[in-house]
């Protein structure tokens, strides 16, 4: 007797794409993961904000990374993010939102990249429920580290209207900076894809 091969089936397809998280609050913090330089020192300076969800409710298990160059506008390149020592500013930090959904990061006032840029830190924020992070800008306000010249000529910025830019430049809150992040709906932040990440960002 002859045994009968079996009959192939359907090839599969791909599968969905998992969402990111909620694991943050166990495994991506570590001590110092937001404080890029310590508190008291004397140039730091507090950058804040809620990150909210379309309903405009706080989301309290979120995850903001902080990417920035520094004073003098260059890309920092030293290690030390992971350990910090009190002294050696990497250029990049992490804060899990609180139960109000708030983040908080202790740095420097980043530099124009360029003459004449305006300057800024990137943000990318993970959050349940989201396929990929979301990346965005939070500018330096004018009279806080920018200028009204270079952030009209900066070319996103000029590229908004009024409601979209005014989610990207920090507002001045007493001796910090403050950005909220909203994911979506009203109010939502401006959200930038890269065309060399496989998702576009």
């Amino acid at each position: 007797m002859t045994a009968t091969p079996p009959t192939p089936g359907p090839t599969p397809g791909p599968t969905p794409g998992q969402t990111v998280g909620p694991f943050f609050h166990d495994a991506l913090p570590w001590p110092g993961d937001a404080e890029l330089v310590p508190p008291g020192r004397a140039d730091a300076v507090r950058l804040h904000g809620v990150v909210r969800d379309g309903a405009g409710d706080p989301v309290p298990d979120a995850l903001v990374e902080l990417w920035q160059v520094g004073p003098d506008g260059r890309v920092v390149q030293r290690p030390g993010s992971l350990r910090r020592d009190g002294h050696t500013f990497t250029g990049f930090g992490r804060c899990a939102t609180d139960r109000a959904g708030s983040y908080s990061f202790t740095t420097l006032l980043p530099g124009p990249h360029a003459d004449g840029a305006a300057p800024f830190v990137a943000l990318t924020v993970f959050a349940r429920g989201l396929l990929h992070r979301l990346l965005t800008r939070a500018y330096l306000p004018e009279g806080r580290g920018g200028t009204a010249e270079a952030l009209a000529a900066d070319p996103l910025l000029s590229a908004l209207d009024d409601a979209g830019r005014a989610t990207l430049v920090c507002d001045v809150d007493g001796d910090a900076l403050r950005r909220d992040l909203v994911l979506q709906g009203p109010g939502e932040t401006v959200w930038l894809t890269y065309p060399r990440l496989p998702h576009g960002g």
